[in-house]
């Protein structure tokens, strides 16, 4: 029987995360009959997969580098007629699936559906690293009101999926919102979900805030339209008054706002740097 929603995860080297994103997925409400996850590893040089996998649950290989092809490789062999796109580092609520499929059921198959993502430091108050991933966080809700979605929590129809010709498997980040502006382009909508919501671990150290920084900078001037690339590549030239201008309007501690301000401002020199060794032919991050 074809089940109703496919979970499609992009796995690379974070496999020691892997069972407790299929405890959440164990702990849905909705039956696990009702929906199948397909884990596809990007080429981890640490494969150690779980010992037993549940009855709806399969592994599956993606040569090619970047997890948009390994997205694409899940979609491939994907049966259910609704993708539901997370990563192996996030944490699904019990009713993230029941509440995509709620809305699924009765969304047009043009409707790229948004859930929500809660940035939760590992401890309470977190450090400065922490402070600074929650405070900037992955803000579905105005991503949504702006026409894309991070596939940290996103589903599409399978059929709007393959029509609008899957992810770009030649970007190693940016490639969610480039498929969800493209399938709007031609004539889909999106939808934010509230009640659909996944966790996410807050970045606990530099390098990994770090890495982060350089990956979303080389999706942001590495790919895409030359007047895109142009515009992110002089915004980072610039300054970072923008974030910085939203951490200081944040519902947050003044003493986290500020924190967040110093991180930020220390990544605008890693960010300099990194544009100028993308500019110099270097490969983008990939991690």
């Amino acid at each position: 029987m074809e089940r109703h929603l496919s979970v499609l995860v992009p796995v690379y080297e974070q496999w020691d995360l892997v069972p407790e994103l299929l405890a959440c997925l164990a702990a849905q409400t909705l039956p696990p009959d009702s929906f199948e996850v397909i884990l596809s590893d990007n080429g981890s040089r640490n494969f150690v997969p779980p010992a037993t996998l549940p009855d709806n649950v399969r592994i599956i290989t993606c040569e090619r580098p970047g997890s948009y092809a390994a997205r694409n490789a899940a979609a491939a062999l994907a049966t259910g007629d609704w993708f539901a796109f997370t990563d192996a580092d996030c944490l699904p609520e019990p009713g993230w699936l029941a509440a995509l499929s709620r809305v699924a059921e009765s969304a047009d198959a043009r409707t790229i559906l948004v859930g929500g993502v809660d940035v939760r430091p590992a401890g309470t108050p977190g450090n400065a690293y922490e402070i600074y991933d929650m405070l900037k966080g992955i803000p579905q809700e105005r991503y949504a009101s702006r026409g894309y979605g991070a596939t940290a929590n996103l589903a599409v129809s399978a059929t709007l999926f393959r029509d609008a010709g899957g992810f770009d498997a030649t970007r190693l980040s940016g490639g969610d919102a480039e498929f969800c502006r493209r399938a709007v382009a031609r004539g889909a909508s999106v939808r934010f979900v509230s009640d659909a919501r996944v966790g996410h671990p807050a970045r606990a150290d530099w390098d990994a805030i770090a890495t982060k920084s350089r990956r979303v900078l080389g999706g942001q001037i590495a790919a895409g339209s030359p007047g895109r690339r142009a515009a992110f590549l002089l915004r980072t030239l610039g300054s970072p008054i923008i974030p910085t201008w939203r951490f200081l309007r944040a519902p947050y501690p003044l003493g986290d706002r500020l924190t967040a301000v110093g991180v930020q401002l220390r990544l605008w020199g890693v960010e300099l740097r990194e544009a100028v060794r993308l500019l110099a032919g270097g490969k983008p991050e990939r991690r």
